[in-house]
């Protein structure tokens, strides 16, 4: 009997839809509403929109606009600037005065000790004012090199052990030799990561210019004068002049011994003259010795540099690019305004060195930049100045074309900030854009595979250079994961499959050996690499349209691709991220028929996919979280295998020789998996025919008859799309005694069926996206039943099939005659069209 009437069918239809507000593509426009998630559960069965690529700086973590820690650098050079220019300004009055007032005015009548000692003091500070400006450029000068760059003071000349003896050995030593350093001296240069790079980049090949820090100046005094170590005899002579200049002023304001002056008329202000002299020479020698003391203060005992070095997190070799930073800036407020300093920052500074022809001044330019595009809270900002400057970005694409291991830093530093400059849509296209942006990352690509195709041993290690390993494994993650995140575009991919010589450099790194598979000490590394290059390859594969079409070709065509990953599959167990992005990359290539049949035919490749598929978890699972993805490897390897039945016979004949059709039935019961055993027999079926070898096959399916007339009563909109789906084809190849049979064995009355399939068409009025062939399916086991018995017919007229079919011809859509979806473009088109369906189905009805 049929428990309910027409009305209360679309009444209880009408009170779900409310309840479940499917989403649905609506007839002729074919508006798909994208309100649902991209979960786990998406699979290419159903159209997938594209994922959200934020194109702005909203999702980035971390701002340093507010704060800045090389502000207090800024505020500092300031200051110090300030005291300069204060003393400056005063020993200018003081020279004027000596020179206009006293020596000009008075220069007959003074006393000889005046004379001599205003004579001495304007000496002084010419020699001190010199020694000065000088100092600057000096100081300047050897920051320029990081193994000389330094910040003097009075701890660091005192701290020399043995200085002034070193100087006057040195005055003797020959201009070709340099005093050796004391035995603690070398332990602590070779401590340090920044005499180690300096070292690394003096090893270069020589030049036929000279070095500034290496020029002498005067012969057989070569270490004394050498350019590195000018700015500290000047930064000595300046303390030796100011405090002579403090002594001999306050001598003679003490003494006031200035002669008798009352008596001669011309003398008269004389005195006054002297002690505004005096006191002017003393206050431009005390502002002096105050700003380096606020230096000393500021530098040895506040430790300025070393606590804005820890918060801008450079680490050790930071100290060389702090110090560089700020000598630059308090040289700007000595030679301009006081406020030129003001306009500086640590980032800007950093991209000016990067197009630098000095590799000391590219290496603390690209460190700092590596370390802040790294840094939660500055890599926001830092991202953005690179990301609107072109010539930056053409600058660290340049520089991963260089080979020179003595430029080996620069180069990872460039290829990391790279890394993470890419992460942004909008970034990573500026960096595909830029010409010869695809070879210079290819460039970073060395796998050293020899002609047996094993990979070398020392290479996969690092290879010897100048006494040195240069780290190749470093690039090849760093050149991966740029191309990794420019595969997220669509363009870029294309790029990426274009350029010559770059997809098979890819794909090499996916080859890995059974040894390391299985090695459970294996570097971290070697895994890393193969699976960012799993990763690329799934990516590339995956595009849509034309553009993944021509990838797809490309990546198959390529005679390691299939290999490397049955390697993977085959002896991965225990590493299950690896195996479903080779699976996976199974699926996408399989989207064109001639590679799936190529992929089928490749050796034991459905074998271990089969294997995944019903291999039940191990001891060696016992993780959680190693057992939950081991758990998506069974799910994506269900899917591979029914995208490589589809319409394919050859690969179905491929699993029916097997012998695991009973799996699959059982597979069934299991809601995880259920899905994809379901797609993988409805696919056997379609092709299984009345072959005799196939016989013993088809009974094994229909024996699966039960579980399947079962499910579609499931709740789960899914199961139900794909059960309904799988009884059409079982049904198709069974006898209506046959049928008969599984009615009773289910206890289930055709007409509760009948009714259940016109209460999903009620409930999907319009194609939905999640289950974009259940209308099909359900025309299809309709067309059976109908075709089975006359009594189906007038149950289905009864429940108003016709009217609901003739609403399907209404509102179908293309979405409802593909099999699978690349994105939202449709692949794999059915052989009978939808709207074929409903006409055949009407037409039986109409024969009633």
């Amino acid at each position: 009997m049929i428990s309910l009437s027409v009305g209360q069918l679309r009444s209880s239809s009408k009170s779900s839809n409310m309840g479940e507000n499917p989403q649905s593509v609506q007839a002729g426009g074919a508006n798909m509403v994208q309100t649902r998630n991209f979960s786990l559960g998406s699979t290419i069965f159903e159209p997938q929109g594209e994922a959200p690529t934020p194109t702005g700086w909203q999702e980035m973590s971390g701002s340093s606009a507010g704060h800045a820690p090389e502000k207090k650098l800024i505020l500092f050079a300031l200051w110090l600037a300030t005291l300069e220019k204060a003393a400056s300004g005063v020993g200018a009055l003081a020279f004027i005065w000596a020179t206009v007032v006293l020596l000009g005015g008075y220069a007959i009548k003074l006393d000889t000790t005046d004379f001599w000692f205003i004579t001495t003091i304007l000496l002084i500070e010419g020699t001190r004012i010199f020694s000065r400006s000088r100092e600057l450029k000096w100081q300047h000068q050897s920051t320029s090199r990081i193994e000389e760059a330094g910040i003097y003071s009075f701890r660091v000349l005192k701290s020399s052990s043995h200085f002034i003896v070193q100087i006057t050995k040195a005055v003797f030593w020959p201009v070709t030799k340099s005093l050796p350093h004391s035995s603690h001296d070398r332990r602590v240069k070779e401590s340090t990561d920044t005499e180690r790079a300096s070292n690394r980049l003096r090893r270069k090949m020589p030049t036929r210019i000279w070095a500034t820090s290496d020029v002498p100046l005067l012969p057989y005094a070569g270490w004394v004068f050498l350019s590195r170590n000018i700015s500290k005899l000047l930064y000595w002579l300046q303390l030796i002049s100011a405090t002579a200049c403090v002594i001999l002023s306050l001598v003679r304001l003490i003494q006031q011994d200035f002669g008798e002056l009352n008596d001669d008329p011309d003398k008269r202000n004389q005195k006054s003259a002297l002690n505004i002299f005096y006191g002017l020479a003393l206050a431009e020698a005390l502002l002096f010795l105050m700003e380096k003391a606020y230096w000393e203060w500021k530098v040895i005992y506040c430790k300025i540099l070393e606590q804005v070095n820890d918060e801008c997190g450079l680490g050790d070799s930071g100290m060389v690019s702090i110090k560089r930073f700020f000598y630059d800036a308090y040289s700007k407020c000595i030679n301009g305004s006081i406020f030129d300093g003001l306009k500086m920052d640590l980032v800007s500074f950093a991209m000016e060195l990067l197009a630098s022809d000095s590799c000391d001044e590219q290496l603390i330019g690209a460190r700092i930049l590596q370390k802040f595009s790294t840094n939660q809270d500055f890599s926001k900002e830092t991202l953005q100045k690179i990301g609107i400057s072109i010539s930056v970005i053409e600058r660290l694409v340049e520089m991963l074309n260089w080979k020179d291991p003595q430029e080996e830093e620069i180069r990872r530093c460039a290829a990391d900030i790279l890394s993470e400059l890419a992460q942004k849509q909008q970034n990573s296209l500026r960096v595909a854009g830029v010409p010869g942006a695809m070879e210079s990352i290819s460039s970073l690509l060395c796998t050293c595979r020899s002609s047996n195709g094993e990979v070398d041993e020392i290479c996969q290690k690092n290879v010897i250079c100048d006494q040195k390993f240069y780290d190749f494994s470093a690039f090849n993650l760093l050149g991966l994961r740029i191309l990794k995140c420019l595969a997220r575009d669509h363009d870029n991919c294309g790029k990426i499959g274009s350029t010559r010589g770059l997809l098979s450099k890819v794909i090499e790194f996916t080859h890995v050996e059974e040894r390391l598979l299985r090695d459970e000490s294996v570097p971290d590394f070697h895994v890393k690499t193969v699976k960012l290059s799993l990763q690329v390859v799934k990516m590339l594969a995956s595009t849509t349209g034309n553009t993944g079409k021509v990838l797809r070709q490309k990546i198959s065509e390529i005679v390691f691709t299939v290999s490397n990953i049955r390697n993977i599959l085959q002896y991965g167990g225990k590493q299950p991220e690896l195996q479903r992005l080779g699976i996976e990359i199974l699926t996408s290539l399989a989207f064109e028929e001639e590679t799936a049949e190529r992929i089928g035919s490749t050796g034991g490749i459905i074998k271990e996919l089969l294997h995944i598929f019903f291999e039940q978890q191990t001891p060696i699972f016992s993780k959680k979280e190693t057992a939950k993805n081991q758990k998506h490897v069974r799910v994506a390897a269900g899917e591979a295998l029914a995208m490589l039945a589809l319409q394919s016979k050859s690969n179905c004949h491929q699993v029916l020789k097997l012998g695991v059709i009973n799996k699959f039935v059982l597979a069934l019961e299991e809601p995880v998996f259920c899905l994809h055993s379901a797609r993988i027999l409805k696919n056997i079926c379609a092709h299984i025919g009345q072959e005799p070898d196939c016989l013993l096959h088809l009974k094994e399916i229909t024996d699966s008859a039960p579980t399947v007339l079962k499910a579609i009563a499931s709740e789960n909109n899914k199961i139900k799309e794909v059960m309904i789906g799988l009884a059409a084809e079982i049904f198709r190849l069974m006898t209506s005694e046959e049928a008969d049979g599984v009615f009773d064995q289910t206890n289930i009355r055709k007409s509760s069926l009948a009714q259940e399939l016109v209460q999903i068409l009620l409930s999907y009025k319009y194609p939905h996206i999640r289950v974009p062939q259940i209308r099909r399916f359900i025309i299809e086991l309709a067309i059976w039943m109908i075709r089975d018995s006359e009594e189906n017919m007038h149950i289905f007229k009864q429940l108003g099939m016709e009217e609901e079919l003739q609403n399907v011809i209404e509102t179908t859509s293309e979405l409802e005659n593909f099999n699978i979806f690349s994105g939202t473009v449709g692949l794999s088109p059915h052989n009978t069209t939808i709207h074929s369906l409903v006409d055949s189905a009407l037409e039986l009805l109409a024969a009633v």
